[in-house]
């Protein structure tokens, strides 16, 4: 097997699986449990120290 064979080979089996693990990991991090103040944060951040003259 040349080295372009192997490295295919890695790229369409183990890499591919390592990438959709981390694909899911990385979509799951926020709805992780001790993550609800940091979001919140996050969200409303953009709103501090408006006033709306209301």
């Amino acid at each position: 097997m040349s080295l372009y064979e192997t490295l295919r080979h890695f790229a369409d089996s183990y890499a591919l699986v390592m990438m959709l693990v981390l694909f899911v990991g990385l979509c799951a991090w926020p709805f992780r449990p001790g993550a609800k103040k940091r979001n919140h944060e996050a969200a409303t951040l953009i709103f501090e120290g408006q006033d709306d003259g209301e």
